[in-house]
């Protein structure tokens, strides 16, 4: 962003047009940064369980 857009923006918006686009700059991070952290749980699960599927018998197993 360019100092003079930003100035032009605050002339004739305010400073609230700053604002506004400030905290939707910030919303955005955060969702980023929340979407990492499912992202790794998730990867994370997913390992958990396919450990628990290889040490578990399986239920056809035990006929043999």
């Amino acid at each position: 962003m360019s100092a003079d857009l930003l100035v032009n923006v605050i002339s004739e918006h305010g400073p609230w047009a700053v604002l506004v686009f400030y905290l939707l700059y910030r919303e955005g991070q955060k969702d980023a940064a929340t979407r990492e952290v499912l992202n790794k749980n998730t990867a994370i699960l997913i390992e958990m369980t396919t450990m628990m599927r290889d040490r578990l018998p399986s239920k056809y197993e035990t006929f043999r």
